[in-house]
């Protein structure tokens, strides 16, 4: 019985690590391509240049985080969204501190900063930021986007004028 334990321990310890999914960013193709989108969609953001979007962005994709006006759908939609969003802060920047991708969804937590214009709900003056994004894909396109935030960084961004006041 003892011979037979360490053998089998060991083909299931393998058996699981063959079994694992296609869903890991290890040496993965699509999850790989995916990640260069996101990347490339910061990066147009950060820039301005909106040219390579349709690359990265599917024609009838839907911004669940639409800049204080809801759902963004569209991909028209949404460069317009996104060169407002660049055009109200100088100096835009995004970092990644971490990344996660598989075939389907890329999941970035980002630090953002730069100097807001003060429109868009954020007070005037220098910014810094996270969030997570998220990204669902199909076909190595943006089919769906999300950002989350902590309240905390949330509230650092409104302007005073935007919030209300206790009752």
């Amino acid at each position: 019985m003892k011979k037979l334990f360490l053998p089998a321990a060991a083909g299931l310890v393998l058996g699981c690590f063959s079994c694992n999914s296609d869903k890991t960013s290890s040496g993965n193709a699509l999850a790989e391509k995916n990640l260069a989108a996101a990347h490339g969609i910061s990066k147009a953001i950060e820039t301005g240049d909106m040219s390579k979007l349709g690359d990265y962005i599917a024609t009838d994709c839907v911004d669940h985080a639409g800049s204080g006006n809801g759902e963004v759908k569209g991909l028209d939609s949404i460069k317009a969204s996104l060169t407002n969003m660049h055009n109200m802060a100088k100096d835009m920047k995004s970092e990644v501190i971490k990344d996660l991708a598989d075939s389907e969804f890329v999941f970035e937590w980002m630090r953002f900063t730069g100097i807001s214009d003060g429109t868009m709900g954020m007070p005037k003056g220098p910014y810094k930021m996270t969030a997570i994004e998220a990204n669902k894909y199909k076909d190595g396109k943006v089919i769906e986007h999300w950002t989350f935030m902590e309240p905390a960084e949330m509230m650092k961004m409104m302007a005073p004028s935007t919030m209300e006041s206790p009752k």
